[in-house]
């Protein structure tokens, strides 16, 4: 099985922790970290994902890993008492970070805009960021269509705090929904990453 860290582009960690993994050097794995005994998934330990958990953990850098010695498997993660980085994913840029934002906000849109038709700070937001990941558009642009969007999101999620308040009938049938919602996007999203990753696409 393949396992994955994420880290900073110059190998600190951006999901807790601290200090810096051994970086790999051309074709050479990075050196082994120190070993870690007694490893405990919220205290101690170097933490990895696979595949299917790499959703949960997107940042600045992806590295392929592996671990050995003490291990645990967790849903989110695997903790281990030693691990090394192999090598890095040169295909996950930012600009294929943005483009896999961009497909995400994507899908999700016609929801907002069932909700409220006649607002298109959004849309417009992802489409300028879009420009943005393929040059076609300023740094300028993409903050005004941010800010646009935030003041139209912010507007919109007090009115559904609003309308929701004391209604626990509906708030219970909407997380049962949601929970089934949230299962099929996290298995598109992962999907959609890894053909990102894949060189697919980009």
């Amino acid at each position: 099985m393949k396992l994955y860290k994420v880290l900073a582009g110059n190998g600190t960690a951006c999901h807790g922790g601290h200090g810096a993994w051994n970086l790999p050097h051309g074709k050479r794995p990075g050196k082994w970290m120190p070993t870690i005994r007694s490893i405990n998934p919220r205290i101690r330990g170097y933490h990895l994902v696979s595949r299917d958990q790499l959703i949960y953990w997107l940042g600045p850098a992806i590295f392929e890993a592996e671990g050995r010695g003490e291990h645990i498997k967790q849903d989110g993660k695997h903790v281990f008492g030693q691990a090394r980085l192999i090598c890095k994913m040169d295909t996950w840029t930012e600009r294929a970070a943005r483009l896999f934002a961009c497909d995400c906000a994507e899908v999700v849109l016609p929801i907002y805009e069932r909700k409220y038709p006649k607002e298109s700070a959004p849309r417009l937001a992802v489409e300028t960021a879009r420009r943005f990941a393929n040059g076609e558009a300023s740094a300028g642009e993409l903050y005004a269509a941010w800010d646009a969007a935030r003041d139209a999101a912010w507007g919109a999620a007090g009115a559904a705090a609003r309308a929701a308040a004391g209604d626990a009938a509906r708030a219970a049938a909407w997380d049962a929904a949601g929970g089934a919602a949230w299962v099929a996007e996290k298995k598109w999203q992962t999907k959609r990453l890894w053909e990102y990753l894949d060189g697919m696409l980009g």
